[in-house]
């Protein structure tokens, strides 16, 4: 596995291997001594495993890490752990602990590393305590909606689209939801299949809401959020007057994205009667930004963005901005607290 990594790089412009590691005990060593700009690190190894490595390389190293892990259950919940414990992002190996086809994910594996080298280390320095003040949205709604003038009206609905940073900073915003939310909470997490039915039930334990993968046919429920399947996009319809969820794996992915937030944002627009807050954060790409000026031209929406101090990829949400449709930009930690203010 550690050959086959390396030669991914081999006739790569500005990425070099500087080494490689038989588990994470060696992994530290290298480490301290190569002082790399990225690390990969597979979860399952020998001595230490990778979540054990990962949790002493960002306590005294802090950088961004790339995990490799299996789809297995226990695959998923370890990379669910990882990303918890600060890994930039992760990449699903294709046939298990020892995918020779890794190849599969040859492409995947160099975008997620490219994308790492561009992210400060000391957005993985929790020690620091940096000044953060978010830059103001610009809005060019022709009304600016208040928060008074919103909550007056109709049912409501929360929708969240993340990527890369987004299971840390979704249990940064899901746990502080009050219980009593009066709106079920739509969320797309671009995740392979597997890795989003672990996300929901972590979210699940941590939260005072209820956190469930969205099922086909799952009638939508004020204080229940649901996570899009990876592989799926979310869809709805009406049926009488519940709104339920459709899932759809016939339309190909989208930017790359199944799910994606363009389409569960494009879906939900045309359910005009419904009142939306929705939420950009954390990511790469631009996924989102289409829909939301969907959303914004067929409907009562909110627009909140995630601010570039928090985010540890700052392209959906500033994607998300530079539509000039955002009401709110705000800290990951106050994301919560925003979304309640437009609830009543």
């Amino acid at each position: 596995m550690r050959k086959i990594i390396s030669d991914f790089f081999n006739d790569h412009p500005t990425i070099e291997v500087v080494g490689t590691a038989r588990n994470g005990q060696d992994a530290l060593r290298k480490v301290e001594t190569l002082r790399p700009d990225v690390v990969t690190l597979d979860v399952e190894m020998p001595v230490m495993d990778g979540i054990e490595a990962l949790k002493e390389i960002m306590k005294k190293y802090p950088m961004p890490v790339v995990m490799l892990s299996s789809k297995t259950r226990e695959g998923t919940h370890s990379t669910l752990s990882a990303m918890e414990n600060g890994a930039f992002d992760f990449v699903a190996k294709p046939s298990g602990t020892i995918s020779l086809d890794l190849h599969k994910v040859k492409d995947i594996l160099i975008e997620t590393v490219e994308q790492a080298v561009k992210v400060p280390k000391s957005k993985f320095d929790h020690s620091l305590q940096v000044t953060k003040v978010p830059s103001p949205a610009r809005v060019i709604s022709p009304k600016k909606i208040t928060a008074s003038s919103f909550v007056s009206r109709n049912q409501k609905i929360v929708l969240i689209g993340t990527s890369t940073g987004g299971p840390r900073a979704l249990q940064n915003v899901i746990t502080k939801i009050p219980k009593q939310i009066k709106a079920p909470i739509l969320i797309v997490q671009h995740m392979p299949a597997g890795f989003t039915k672990s996300l929901a039930e972590r979210l699940n334990q941590l939260s005072a809401i209820t956190v469930k993968e969205a099922e086909d046919g799952d009638i939508l429920q004020n204080g229940v959020a649901y996570v899009a399947p990876g592989g799926y996009h979310l869809r709805f319809k009406k049926v009488n007057t519940h709104y339920v969820i459709a899932l759809d794996k016939k339309e190909p992915p989208r930017s790359g994205h199944r799910p994606s937030v363009d389409v569960m944002f494009e879906d939900i627009s045309r359910f005009k009667e419904l009142d939306k807050v929705a939420v950009v954060m954390t990511g790469m790409g631009a996924d989102g930004a289409k829909g939301l000026t969907r959303l914004k031209k067929t409907g009562n929406t909110i627009a909140i963005a995630e601010s570039a101090e928090t985010c540890i990829v700052y392209g959906m949400p500033k994607a998300a901005v530079e539509t000039q449709l955002v009401d709110e930009v705000v800290f990951v930690e106050d994301i919560a607290q925003t979304i309640m203010k437009y609830l009543p």
